[in-house]
């Protein structure tokens, strides 16, 4: 278990998976974030994935989102990729730069990582501004990144944060 100043972030099991899949489900986040039609089953893959490690973020006794990693493992190129969703029930309250600042912190304590990327699509500027808030910079457009739900291709924005900016 993780704490962070408002968080805690928990290794995300098959009993979040209903709480997790109904924020997925709000359109404010499921726009961002696909699964198809069965979000409960999506968030379920996600869980079963051994390359990514999934926590719930709770935030006042309440699952309100996830957050989760993977490893890039190729020693010349090791980093850190982060992805997270929150309730837009509990946005503006900086509840999500917590989750991340309290994961990346335990990345580089006990994971030895010195660098983490995030990639938002580039349209979503809500995102956009909360990652550059924790202190991720823009690195550069990916284009046609990613397909929508409207089945087009979607550009993303490729953002990094090193270890050590994060402590400045």
């Amino acid at each position: 278990m993780l704490r962070g100043r408002a968080v805690t972030l928990r290794t995300a099991t098959d009993a979040d998976v209903p709480a997790l899949a109904e924020i997925r489900a709000k359109p404010e986040v499921r726009r961002w974030w696909r699964g198809g039609d069965d979000l409960a089953e999506a968030v379920r893959a996600d869980l079963a994935d051994d390359d990514l490690t999934v926590y719930a973020i709770e935030h006042d006794g309440r699952v309100v989102g996830a957050i989760q990693w993977y490893a890039e493992t190729d020693p010349d190129y090791r980093h850190a990729s982060l992805d997270i969703f929150l309730d837009p029930a509990v946005r503006g309250a900086g509840l999500g730069g917590d989750a991340i600042r309290t994961l990346a912190r335990h990345l580089v304590d006990e994971h030895g990582h010195h660098r983490f990327t995030i990639d938002p699509a580039a349209a979503n500027t809500a995102a956009i501004r909360a990652y550059a808030k924790v202190g991720f910079r823009p690195v550069g457009i990916m284009r046609r990144y990613e397909r929508g739900a409207d089945g087009r291709w979607h550009d993303g924005l490729l953002m990094d944060l090193l270890a050590h900016e994060l402590f400045d």
